[in-house]
């Protein structure tokens, strides 16, 4: 099986939430499929419906992984350059607030995974219910050029924030990127205005992206029993 990221959290409520979401996805369908340990759980029922049922869908994999596991299941792939607008785009998070707010970059895809989401016109976020918290307060993962990251550090430092360069395990040095850039995890505490911190940060010469995403319609919102569904207030 591909590797995927492994989080902390039920496997039981993230299989629950990812595969009810994949009750949006119908015939005809182009489908961003994100990365990580709970929409793998997605990407496994499609390449199922796939060859089962004669699901007749398209993929847009976010990740080096997550192509490697779709392959592996069956589902066809195209691109963006081939198909510019998704109808959907599936993926987990590392945490989300009552607002649908939500921080991501833990398997260091979030510059691929925010791309293939704004690209779609419904954008479903797919986590147990470890990762459902009233505010956001985890470190925000950045993308960043190798040659900018002291200037990333100086500017961040001026927001408030601290940022630790990602290192790999079984490699010394960094993580890479799957755009061969470096990841910064950056805490800043509480998030009361993820949108603002958001847009301070995508002004950042250097920062190619940033894990704030306020783009959601949903989340599913998985428990061992039970999956609840968050819409986006209008």
């Amino acid at each position: 099986m591909a590797s995927m990221k492994n989080l902390s959290g039920s496997d039981a409520a993230k299989k629950n939430a990812a595969e009810k979401a994949c009750e949006l996805v119908t015939d005809g369908m182009i489908v961003g499929l994100g990365t990580g340990s709970t929409v793998a759980h997605s990407i496994r029922l499609l390449g199922r419906w796939v060859k089962e049922e004669g699901l007749n869908i398209v993929g847009v994999p976010t990740s080096y992984s997550t192509e490697a596991l779709a392959i592996e299941c069956g589902i066809p792939l195209t691109s963006l350059a081939a198909s510019p607008v998704l109808d959907i785009a599936i993926d987990g998070a590392d945490q989300v607030d009552a607002s649908l707010n939500a921080i991501k970059g833990g398997g260091a895809a979030h510059t691929r995974e925010k791309i293939v989401a704004s690209s779609a016109k419904q954008f479903v976020i797919v986590a147990d219910d470890k990762k459902f918290s009233s505010i956001l307060d985890r470190s925000v993962p950045t993308e960043v050029l190798p040659y900018a990251v002291k200037l990333v550090e100086r500017e961040i430092l001026k927001l408030g924030g601290t940022c630790t360069v990602r290192t790999g395990t079984g490699k010394d040095g960094p993580i890479i990127t799957d755009n061969g850039n470096f990841v910064l995890d950056c805490a800043f505490g509480q998030i009361k205005e993820p949108a603002l911190l958001g847009d301070k940060l995508s002004r950042i010469p250097g920062l190619v992206e940033h894990g704030i995403f306020t783009n959601a319609a949903m989340v599913y919102v998985g428990y061992e029993n039970r999956v609840e569904v968050l819409r986006r207030k209008m």
